[in-house]
């Protein structure tokens, strides 16, 4: 195996942190969306692909978060949280399959 003079195991080393610190974050934002008094809070929200929607249940009911378009369907017990990974840009209406009154909308945005 061959060694690498000291000067240029210290640039090669600083030339991968550097670029390690330069790489933009796969990692988005995580958005709320409140359910209380059998409403969504935002109805309406904008994110960004690669942001993460967390549906937080204020009600002592379950409820769902459910794409009428049918791309997905989340439970969400009572007391307790659920996420959705947004990975299409495009907007979504969605609805609570136990309560169709209840109803919200996703803007997603490409990043």
């Amino acid at each position: 195996m061959t060694k690498l003079p000291g000067t240029c195991l210290r640039l090669t080393v600083a030339w991968f942190i550097a670029v390690l610190l330069a790489a933009p974050s796969s990692a988005g934002e995580i958005v709320r969306v409140t359910i209380k008094d059998l409403a969504f809070s935002p109805a309406r929200t904008t994110v960004k692909v690669g942001d993460t929607i967390e549906w937080a249940n204020g009600d002592f009911v379950d409820h769902t978060a459910t794409d009428k378009g049918g791309a997905w369907d989340l439970a969400i017990a009572a007391g307790k949280t659920a996420r959705l990974p947004i990975t299409t840009a495009g907007t979504f209406a969605y609805y609570c399959k136990f309560h169709p009154g209840m109803t919200g909308r996703i803007d997603v945005d490409a990043k």
